[in-house]
């Protein structure tokens, strides 16, 4: 199997916690395999292959952790896709492939290059908000959006779709048989689960987290609908403080303006390790996620396998998620 590890450059993010835990399922269950998982714009080794933990990411390196611990883990190994912009992904990398000759390709980010791979191709669709609620993010958008993802899901031999509202889109907005669609929901990772004691008061001091508060685990943006959240809360007369984590996304300076107006019971943690996260969804009394639209939404799931009760609103897929 080619492997699309696109995702893996942000590994924190959807994409590359999807892309790491479903190649390690697979990896497990069938060691018969071998994975070959192309990342871009890396200094590549002898041979084109990379090793664990070489190249960037947000802390200075790309991680790429799949083959560490997973039973079968020879069969894993990592290349890289041409580092020229648009020719290297679209051109060169599917030419290669066409040499390869996989059993299958997989893009686990939801998009294919747009030359043939010359193999049957599998994405997985996340989300697809923008193509629903086009004035949620910005004006001018990049080709994958415009040109990519179109091509991709007509092209494809099958799709992964995350939740049945998901796969309802792709139908909808693309003409997608649903034949074509497998719908195949996220699980949470092994590190999501009830906890006690001294892992959480470290987490609690570290980010000197109050006692009693609602929590928000999301990118800062429009589509989240933080704006209803931060009313809501402000209108409770008696208010346990307000968590908010996650980075500022498109279009966040009246949500900001609007958190610096409400005083300093309102706490903004950006820069959270997700080794982090299962202790603040431990430590929350509740989980608040109002986005207008979601193709999943794993926060809510995630909170739920740490026994924290969530509250989300009633839209896409949200209520199958819950």
């Amino acid at each position: 199997m080619a492997v699309d590890g696109v995702g893996l450059t942000r590994p924190w993010a959807g994409v590359g916690v999807y892309t790491t835990q479903i190649l390690r399922a697979m990896a497990v269950e069938r060691p018969d395999c071998r994975f070959t998982i192309y990342v871009p714009g890396l200094p590549a080794t002898r041979g084109g292959r990379l090793r664990p933990g070489t190249g960037r990411s947000r802390e200075g390196r790309l991680e790429l952790p799949i083959s560490e611990g997973v039973e079968g883990s020879r069969s894993i190994s990592y290349r890289q896709i041409p580092n020229i912009p648009f020719i290297g992904r679209h051109v060169q990398w599917p030419a290669r492939l066409r040499r390869l000759k996989p059993d299958v390709f997989f893009g686990a980010a939801g998009a294919l290059p747009l030359m043939d791979v010359g193999s049957p191709s599998v994405i997985t669709v996340h989300d697809l908000a923008i193509y629903r609620h086009a004035g949620w993010f910005p004006p001018r958008q990049p080709l994958s959006t415009r040109w990519v993802v179109p091509s991709s899901l007509s092209r494809a031999d099958r799709v992964i779709a995350v939740s049945s509202n998901t796969a309802r889109d792709t139908e909808e907005l693309f003409g997608v048989p649903r034949s074509r669609i497998a719908v195949v929901p996220h699980g949470v990772s092994p590190g999501l689960r009830p906890m006690s004691g001294e892992e959480l008061a470290a987490v609690r001091e570290r980010f000197q987290l109050p006692e009693r508060f609602v929590l928000f685990v999301g990118t800062i943006e429009p589509r989240k609908n933080l704006l209803t959240l931060l009313e809501a809360w402000a209108m409770m007369r008696e208010r346990p403080d307000l968590v908010i984590v996650g980075g500022w996304g498109w279009n966040y300076e009246p949500i900001r303006e609007r958190i610096g107006r409400l005083g300093d019971k309102v706490h903004h943690l950006d820069a959270v390790e997700p080794t982090d996260l299962p202790a603040i969804y431990n430590l929350a009394r509740v989980l608040a996620h109002p986005a207008w639209y979601e193709g999943f939404g794993l926060p809510p799931l995630e909170a739920m396998a740490c026994g924290t009760p969530v509250v989300v609103s009633d839209s896409s897929s949200l209520p199958e998620v819950v």
